[in-house]
């Protein structure tokens, strides 16, 4: 069975030359040019990927990528005819697997799959280590180690996967000190797609959540030119 590639690209003369490229390379390819048919599809389809373009007519590909991730790890890679570097890290942090600026050589696209293809499913082969359990619990926090959530106070944190991994690399060593470029390469899946300033706009977004739940604490501290610890006397 060949893997399906589901694209969702309003402009009909691009969707044409991918959905070719993706063919030749053995794919199948699913072409939908609005957002909405792109979400029918993925609820009818299993795709393997997801090609999403960002300026569609019925949808912006950022907010699509959200909806998408409330139910689906499926990878994304966004396609734009922006160059901008916020753009960029924005729709990384949003849960995107690579960002690809239009005009584009459709054989790197599909390299670009299938190098997207390669780590998601090895990362999904990978065990946890033998010593982690169910439940991390640390101070005020409770870290859900299966299903991915953490608690504070009780209160669940309405994490995004990159927030969790963060949270939980560093309740996982109270007091530990991690660099920037230490928590890219242990909390993302291609630390090579970022920068220092994604690690900090992800510290920024964790502690508003926190402090929505306890205004008066900070529990994470922030090492001036290096990184961020789990304070335990928070």
């Amino acid at each position: 069975m060949k893997d399906k590639i589901l694209m969702i690209e309003d402009e009909r003369a691009i969707a044409d030359t991918v959905v070719y490229a993706l063919e030749r390379e053995g794919f199948e390819a699913i072409w939908c040019g609005t957002g909405a048919k792109g979400l029918e599809t993925l609820q009818t389809e299993e795709p393997v990927l997801i090609i999403l373009d960002i300026g569609l007519p019925d949808y912006n590909g950022l907010e699509l990528c959200k909806e998408i991730r409330k139910d689906s790890e499926v990878p994304i890679i966004f396609l734009s005819a922006r160059n901008e570097e916020m753009d960029r890290i924005l729709g990384l942090e949003l849960g995107g697997d690579d960002y690809v600026t239009k005009p584009f050589s459709p054989r790197e696209l599909v390299a670009r799959v299938r190098s997207v293809l390669r780590r998601h499913r090895r990362n999904n082969q990978s065990t946890p280590p033998p010593d982690d359990k169910e439940l991390r619990v640390v101070g005020p926090f409770e870290d859900d180690l299966e299903q991915l959530r953490i608690r504070y106070h009780g209160k669940l944190l309405d994490l995004s996967r990159y927030e969790y991994r963060l949270l939980s690399l560093l309740l996982a060593r109270p007091g530990k000190v991690f660099s920037r470029d230490s928590i890219l390469m242990q909390a993302w899946e291609d630390p090579g797609m970022t920068t220092d300033r994604t690690v900090d706009a992800h510290i920024k977004s964790i502690r508003k959540k926190m402090k929505q739940v306890d205004p008066d604490k900070d529990p994470i501290r922030t090492v001036r030119g290096v990184g961020y610890a789990f304070e335990p006397a928070q």
